[in-house]
């Protein structure tokens, strides 16, 4: 395995996950490279509850607050594309997190 940009931004990926549902996401991506290719910037949230994941310990977010909490994760699985390829860079994970 080469070590290259696209392993950091995997890594951006689980550290996110890691915050926000307070353990490793590991079921999270066994389940995200099962399922059939589909482009993970527009995965909706619905087949796969992340948001009930969401860390017990911290209080739940408003309704306001869980768009951009939805945004975030989806940014985050889109790291942890199966494909290092296919992976966003570091500067549009960047500028996708200053847009949400």
């Amino acid at each position: 395995m080469e070590v290259n940009e696209k392993c950091d931004v995997y890594s951006f990926g689980i550290l996110t996950l890691e915050i926000l549902f307070g353990k490793h996401p590991g079921d999270v991506v066994t389940s995200l490279w099962q399922q059939p290719s589909q482009s993970v910037m527009h995965l909706t949230l619905e087949p796969m509850p992340l948001i009930d994941k969401l860390d017990q310990r911290l209080p739940r977010p408003t309704c306001t607050i869980v768009q951009k909490v939805a945004s975030i994760i989806r940014i985050a699985i889109a790291c942890l594309t199966e494909s290092p390829r296919s992976r966003p860079t570091m500067e549009q994970v960047s500028k996708q997190l200053v847009m949400s």
